[in-house]
């Protein structure tokens, strides 16, 4: 009997700490973060106690010659007061700034 009340005292407590809230943006701590730079480009990503997480990376194209621009693709995610959770994708290259989302509006 003492065996299934500490096993039900288990879950309890486990269930608690997963439907904890987030922290406050304001006190957040880094999780993750990770960073690699390289002459052709970089890689970048990190996550909050908050529930932000981005990622990004992006390389050279077409080095030394008059083409020759940076492309950019990236994620961002974050949890609004409402309790949702939003994520933007993107890609910033030669053709410009080209955001993705299902909070975005589709044109």
């Amino acid at each position: 009997m003492k065996f299934t009340l500490s096993i039900l005292a288990l879950c309890g407590l486990i269930a608690f700490a997963c439907a904890a809230p987030l922290d406050d943006p304001a006190t957040a701590q880094i999780l993750r973060y990770d960073n690699e730079n390289a002459v052709d480009g970089y890689k970048f990503g990190y996550e909050t106690s908050d529930g932000v997480s981005r990622q990004e990376e992006a390389e050279l194209k077409n080095a030394g010659t008059e083409q020759e621009a940076i492309s950019v693709r990236g994620s961002v995610s974050w949890v609004a007061p409402d309790g949702q959770t939003y994520t933007l994708n993107y890609i910033a290259d030669e053709n410009g700034f080209q955001p993705q989302g299902d909070h975005l509006p589709h044109v």
